[in-house]
């Protein structure tokens, strides 16, 4: 099925195209993956622009969603350009929205050439801009509006780019609250010893994720003989310097590495405590948020966005980033507080229910576009539409 297009051959009366140049699998791509899905079931005609290669376009053509293959070499810059603003061109498309930067670029330049009504530059993560110049012109030239997943990211972006108050604004990701939730099969195999607490990092294996970080405070847990295990959970990076860095620290015996897994609510119901120690980059990290749903308790670093969802003393615990001896005091306060801790658990679950579900997400979305698209949402058709 062509997107836009319904079986009678008559474009929908609404229409969202995401573009996402990256080829991994992380926090960003599932986001883009679930606004997809969830504008597919609420009857919007939704596509992807993507490489084939890509994680995303593989997880989207499984769940139905309309793809569209495209290398983003930047050596073919330009032919893409002119080839997808051909390609964009009387779709009936209402909403276009890029994820990075080269997909950014590329198909900035093409919906405006297509003159697509809407032009939307999300941003997920907090990184620097060497040339704020030539930024400038992607994020105000080529969108008509700059989405965040964070207020940190917002702020930033408005410095930088001198973005009005209502040319840019902050929906983080939406979890699903019935996957997500403390009742449940647990991934009881990853556990070992049901009597000992088990904490856990569940992330991509990237060098700003923070492992070195919490390896360090589990070896200074292990020397004053803190009774627990430990699982690293993520695919990514070739795990080798995580365990150079594990027999090196000695801690061998009480530091698991479990790989991917799909089955990320089965491991957060398992994990006594989440850590999310990054040292940079962080929008608000899904996992915290996820692991609040599931009541699993959670410690991160003071990064980016996480102090927006982890709420030191109210849903969960903040240390210092890169300070392994501030997280290990931080982990010894969850079990020797657990009163305090439970309470924290019970919060974030709060948290998430009234302000992160996946449809409260979806209804920001929905009316960020209609300030911008009068008939947005007046000729709704019905759910499941391809």
């Amino acid at each position: 099925m062509e997107i836009g297009k319904r079986k009678s051959g008559k474009y929908l009366p609404e229409c969202i195209v995401h573009s996402e140049s990256s080829l991994g699998w992380g926090g960003q791509e599932h986001r883009t993956l679930t606004e997809l899905v969830g504008f597919k079931r609420r009857g919007v005609s939704v596509g992807l622009v993507a490489s084939p290669k890509s994680v995303l376009h593989q997880r989207a053509k499984a769940a139905g969603i309309s793809t569209l293959g495209c290398s983003f070499s930047k050596f073919s810059m330009l032919a893409d350009v002119i080839s997808l603003s051909l390609w964009l061109r009387g779709r009936g498309i209402k909403v276009l929205n890029t994820h990075s930067s080269r997909d950014g670029w590329v198909l900035g330049l093409a919906g405006r050439i297509a003159g697509i009504p809407l032009i939307v530059r999300t941003r997920h993560i907090d990184v620097d801009y060497p040339s704020p110049l030539l930024s400038m012109v992607a994020f105000r030239g080529l969108a008509d509006h700059v989405l965040t997943t964070s207020n940190k990211i917002t702020k930033h972006l408005q410095q930088i780019f001198h973005l009005e108050n209502d040319r840019i604004s902050t929906v983080p990701t939406g979890i699903d609250l019935q996957l997500f939730t403390s009742v449940g099969r647990r991934a009881e195999e990853i556990r070992k010893d049901p009597r000992v607490p088990l904490i856990g990092m569940v992330s991509v294996l990237r060098s700003w994720k923070g492992h070195s970080v919490f390896l360090r405070a589990v070896a200074a847990l292990k020397a004053e003989g803190f009774g627990a295990r430990y699982v690293i959970v993520g695919g990514g990076q070739s795990p080798v310097w995580i365990e150079e860095l594990i027999q090196g620290l000695g801690i061998g015996d009480v530091v698991h590495l479990a790989g991917h897994r799909e089955d990320v609510p089965e491991v957060l119901r398992a994990l006594d405590l989440l850590v999310i120690p990054s040292t940079k980059h962080e929008g608000i990290p899904q996992i915290g948020l996820q692991a609040l749903a599931c009541k699993t308790a959670v410690i991160g670093s003071d990064i980016g966005g996480i102090p927006e969802i982890i709420r030191h003393g109210e849903t969960g615990r903040i240390f210092s980033s890169e300070n392994p001896e501030a997280l290990a005091g931080a982990i010894r306060a969850v079990f020797s507080e657990s009163g305090l801790t439970q309470q924290m658990k019970e919060a974030g679950r709060r948290l998430v229910e009234e302000r992160h579900s996946t449809e409260s997400m979806l209804d920001e979305l929905e009316m960020l576009y209609g300030r911008y698209l009068p008939d947005w949402g007046k000729q709704r058709l019905g759910a499941g539409v391809p």
